[in-house]
């Protein structure tokens, strides 16, 4: 029999599953890249951002000593060619399902640049940089760009991007090539040289992950998927995966995912024996940075967020600013003004109740930024709005 789960019973599993009701709040921020996959990590704040909406009592410190100290997180260039901070537990299969196979479309761009913009080049000659990277690293434990580029110099030639083009412009073979070593899982980003919202830091080296063959690796990241985001549909598995439709189908089959209706006429699914409601937990709010992974979750998102708030809360290459949420809904935007000065914005009504608890919301989160002053890497129309 095939089971009906409506918007409104998918919004109460978003709240418990996303840790998004205080009532679920988590006490590490390992239990909350687990309950999301990932943390988005593209944006540097957006990891620290994401975590603390979901931890019971908030800390900068918490998420450092996972990404830094205790290296229990890892971020990696995967789904989607996007930098996720996942688990170290799960790393070896994010690797092995995503992040080899565009550390190998990467190395094949970079050598194609290489040949095209710079001279004395080729997969040799990159292969020997990358053994000395590698062993300057070793010996130092831990080293900026800046520093390896002392230790090999070759770091510091540069390759022409987009050779003949009016847009023409340098980088350095450092910039490219120091990226393409922590995509193939041998090096790692260490605690910045500054603020938490720094992008000066330094590398550490990797110890190697088990390996792990692709098509588990695959079923395993699917699994986490269906565990934290399902239901979900063919359609927004493979726009948050990446892959193809039938990898999607292969890795679905191999967790023997059922079929549950959706609103909407569409068929989701969902992992075996997780058909069933759940209690729901009462009325919460959420303040989201932008590019958080709950907003970015689906692709098919109208059950929790409304087509005519895209316009002012997304830019124009899909990527989302920081959300208001009520019960499980996108009701507006939020920024902080130059002078660190919180403020928000509600796209529709949603009653005394409501703006209260968002009002909560964003005294809590002031309260955990104090002085801090975060601007998104990518900026939306209502973002710019409120911080003008």
């Amino acid at each position: 029999m095939v089971t009906h789960l409506t918007d409104g019973q998918r919004r109460v599993r978003l709240a418990h599953r996303h840790l998004l009701h205080p009532a679920a709040r988590a006490t590490r921020v390992e239990q909350v890249a687990d309950a999301l996959v990932g943390l988005h990590a593209t944006d540097a704040a957006t990891v620290f951002l994401s975590a603390n909406a979901r931890l019971a009592e908030p800390s900068t410190a918490e998420v450092e000593r996972a990404l830094y100290r205790d290296v229990t997180l890892v971020k990696l260039l995967s789904m989607r060619r996007t930098i996720f901070a996942v688990t170290a537990e799960l790393a070896p299969q994010v690797s092995a399902a995503a992040a080899r196979a565009i550390a190998a479309k990467e190395r094949a761009t970079l050598l194609k640049h290489l040949a095209t913009g710079a001279e004395g080049w080729d997969e040799r000659r990159l292969a020997q940089t990358e053994r000395a990277v590698l062993a300057a690293l070793a010996e130092r434990g831990e080293a900026t760009t800046a520093e390896l580029s002392e230790d090999v110099p070759a770091l510091k030639e540069t390759i022409l991007m987009s050779p003949g083009k009016p847009y023409a412009a340098r980088q350095s073979v450092g910039s490219r090539l120091l990226r393409l070593l922590a995509s193939d899982g041998h090096m790692r980003r260490c605690k910045p040289r500054g603020s938490w919202l720094s992008s000066s830091y330094p590398w550490a080296l990797v110890p190697p992950w088990p390996d792990v063959p692709v098509r588990e690796a695959k079923a395993a990241v699917i699994g986490r998927w269906l565990a934290g985001y399902g239901p979900g549909t063919l359609a927004d598995l493979r726009w948050w995966t990446g892959w193809t439709l039938g990898e999607v189908r292969t890795a679905v089959a191999d967790l023997g995912a059922v079929e549950v209706a959706l609103g909407g006429g569409a068929t989701g699914l969902m992992l075996p024996g997780d058909e069933g409601e759940l209690p729901s937990a009462g009325p919460w709010a959420a303040l989201l940075p932008a590019l958080d992974p709950t907003v970015l979750g689906w692709r098919e998102r109208d059950w929790y967020l409304d087509p005519e708030l895209v316009p002012a809360l997304f830019d124009r290459s899909g990527n989302n600013g920081p959300t208001v949420w009520w019960n499980g809904r996108v009701v507006g935007g939020w920024a902080q003004r130059a002078s660190g000065e919180l403020v928000w914005r509600l796209l529709g009504d949603i009653g005394a109740e409501g703006e209260a608890a968002v009002a909560a919301e964003a005294e809590r989160l002031a309260g955990w930024l104090g002085g801090v002053r975060v601007t998104p890497r990518f900026r939306t129309p209502l973002e710019r709005e409120l911080t003008a």
